[in-house]
């Protein structure tokens, strides 16, 4: 079975293809399911994680259905290994409750059950019916635009397939015979490397918006293009963005932009018109100042390869160098106006952060380190005394060198200052002292900050006795 898997990797095309007829391939359409046995697909269960089949085994035990859905399917017809494994059932959110003590229903919009195995969360979905139908009209809600506000309405699978967002993500395996159930012509679509929206476009962006965010993510992380019918809506419905909470959004941020594909990301929500909605300031940024973009992508970059290189990455230097040109501007203009360099640069952090959070909610757990990081910019050039000393032993002083080595690459600023930066780290403490000399300075490399001893109160003495 693994030899024919690894067949599969080779050509995958060439294996998909064996799975349609002719008349398949032509028209596009599909009567009803395709149910694909597991003889003529290459999934398996070596692929999923134990706590998934444990989910799974658990529901189908009890009498429910339980297939693996979207995303662990796809990726696994793509011959990537799966690391997210949604599951979808007929039982609802609490009859799942009753059968794992390591769960919880969440949310509110789209009532879901986690499942916790230590690290790893299994995130179980009852089937969706439509939101029109008779016996669910009480658990629907949408706005006056179509956007989508309340969505607990319970259906069977066929449904439940016809709901989801694109048609490679409308892939069943069913535990129960190990079979893929494919609702939507997902698996060709997968050979043809096409992302296309279930149903009408228009209509299926305006119930959630977030899903034009979702076609650009698949986009560029599984190299496909977008169906023309579904790539057509998004320029002018990009406005629709805004109606999303904006904590959401820093969610879906996080997913676009730290998931190994950052730089092609950027440029399609750029071409699609969707960045301007997430990021106004910065988009005006890019216009007024040449260097803006490229430090944008100089950064998105080197996460990209962080993130291949299995290395650790944090949104707040992201979020930093998305910003880091409104921040300019705005401290240019405070400048302008009369006022000193640090408090304008102070002033001009705050003013962009409060504008920012009305689009996309920034945890303070990553605010503050980036404002850090935007402050340690003016403190970099600063290496008299022991000034350098006490950069360097800042927390935040790592990332505010590597967005300083960004800065440089972009052209913003004279280069220099990070070669200064990066040969006192690696020198020893003679190697830094000459450095230090060199910059200015006077100050000892081995020097830290002293304490100031408190001073030792003098006994007063006592006044003489009156004669």
């Amino acid at each position: 079975m693994f030899k024919g898997f690894t067949r599969f990797l080779q050509s995958p095309g060439e294996h998909l293809r064996s799975l349609f007829g002719p008349e398949d391939a032509a028209t596009g359409e599909q009567a009803g399911p395709r149910i694909i046995p597991r003889s003529e697909h290459p999934v398996s269960r070596q692929h999923f994680s134990e706590s998934a089949l444990k989910v799974l085994y658990r529901l189908h035990n009890a009498g429910y259905e339980a297939y693996l859905v979207g995303g662990c399917i796809r990726d696994s017809l793509l011959g990537r290994m799966p690391k997210d494994f949604d599951v979808a059932t007929d039982a609802t959110p609490e009859q799942v409750r009753e059968l794992f003590r390591n769960s919880r229903i969440i949310g509110r919009r789209f009532r879901i059950v986690h499942v916790r195995f230590g690290r790893e969360v299994i995130e179980v979905t009852t089937f969706r019916g439509r939101p029109n139908d008779d016996h669910g009209d009480h658990l629907a809600q949408q706005s006056e635009h179509g956007l989508l506000l309340r969505d607990n309405v319970w259906g069977n699978i066929q449904e439940d397939a016809v709901r989801r967002d694109f048609t490679v993500n409308a892939l069943y395996y069913s535990i129960a015979d190990f079979s893929i159930h494919d609702f939507a012509n997902g698996a060709r679509d997968i050979e043809s490397r096409t992302l296309r929206m279930i149903g009408d476009p228009t209509t299926r962006y305006r119930e959630d918006p977030v899903r034009m965010l979702r076609a650009i993510r698949f986009a560029a992380k599984l190299e496909f293009h977008i169906a023309p019918d579904s790539e057509a809506p998004i320029r002018e419905q990009a406005h629709l963005l805004l109606q999303i909470p904006p904590a959401r959004l820093f969610d879906e941020i996080l997913k676009l932009l730290m998931a190994g594909h950052g730089v092609e990301t950027f440029r399609m929500l750029r071409y699609y018109g969707l960045f301007t909605m997430l990021f106004p300031e910065t988009d005006e940024a890019m216009v007024q100042l040449p260097w803006a973009e490229g430090l944008i992508e100089a950064a998105l970059a080197s996460t990209d390869k962080r993130i291949r290189e299995e290395r650790p990455v944090t949104p707040a230097f992201l979020f930093a160098a998305l910003l880091w040109g409104p921040v300019q501007l705005r401290q240019a203009a405070l400048e302008a106006e009369g006022m000193p360099p640090i408090p304008a640069l102070h002033l001009g952090s705050q003013q962009v952060l409060s504008r920012q959070l009305k689009h996309i909610s920034i945890p303070k757990r990553f605010s503050m380190p980036m404002r850090d990081i935007w402050d340690l910019q003016q403190r970099l050039p600063q290496r008299r005394g022991k000034r350098a000393v006490q950069t360097r032993e800042h927390p935040r002083f790592r990332a505010a060198y590597d967005l300083l080595l960004l800065r440089e690459e972009a052209s913003e600023v004279e280069p220099g200052l990070g070669a200064w930066w990066t040969a006192y780290q690696e020198g020893d403490e003679h190697e830094q002292q000459r450095l230090l000399e060199k910059a200015g300075g006077n100050a000892t490399p081995g020097d830290r900050p002293k304490r100031r001893r408190p001073r030792k109160r003098r006994r007063r003495s006592s006044p003489p006795e009156s004669p």
